[in-house]
């Protein structure tokens, strides 16, 4: 069974980038999802060494998301694979969630919002 990996950076504006190195996936997200509550400022998750992700794994991004809304923190996703975006698309969130190319376009657009 592969595993999630997930590192923790903080970012120059306060904010935590979340790296995510393998599937999010039912069997994998309880750890993710126990470091995003203990999250409480932005949060940027970086995407790019993410294989795959099931249903399970998209809801807990939505709920990551929906945490930094309700908390009134920024939320971005950074270097989507193309498996992930088309899931994003099958499940009509590519327009919802907010997926930019680097930590730096996120920090830029969430600044002038």
């Amino acid at each position: 069974m592969a595993e999630l990996a997930i590192e923790v950076t903080g970012r120059p504006n306060g904010g935590r980038l979340l790296t995510l190195i393998g599937p999010l996936t039912l069997n994998t997200l309880f750890d993710f999802q126990d470091i995003v509550r203990k999250v409480h400022t932005d949060l940027i998750l970086d995407l790019a060494a993410v294989p795959y992700m099931d249903s399970a794994g998209l809801g807990a991004v939505l709920g990551a998301f929906a945490s930094c809304q309700r908390n009134n923190h920024k939320f971005g996703l950074i270097n989507v694979p193309d498996r992930v975006r088309t899931l994003f698309h099958v499940a009509h969130v590519d327009t919802v969630l907010p997926v930019f190319s680097n930590a730096e376009e996120v920090e830029k657009q969430t600044a002038e919002a």
